[in-house]
């Protein structure tokens, strides 16, 4: 789908649990170089999901937007080289 992008979270604070203001998502474990392969979730009718590579809980929180996340800073963003 053109325009559609899919956030991406990382989990460097070691955090049990992150709330999302979205469904579908990315993991990516950590910042480079301490992330593992940048994998799909989709929580579908659930409203949290584990992943499978890094144990990092996601919760879904309507009240946020697609790139906020509860703790703050746990949005994955690409460094151009």
């Amino acid at each position: 789908m053109a325009g559609h992008s899919i956030p991406h979270f990382q989990n460097d604070g070691g955090h049990q649990a992150i709330e999302i203001g979205v469904k579908e998502f990315m993991c990516t474990g950590a910042s480079v170089p301490f992330d593992h392969p940048h994998i799909f979730i989709d929580m579908g009718d659930d409203n949290e999901k584990v992943c499978s590579y890094c144990s990092t809980l996601y919760r879904y929180n309507p009240s946020l937007k697609a790139t906020e996340t509860n703790p703050p800073g746990c949005l994955f963003t690409s460094k151009a080289a």
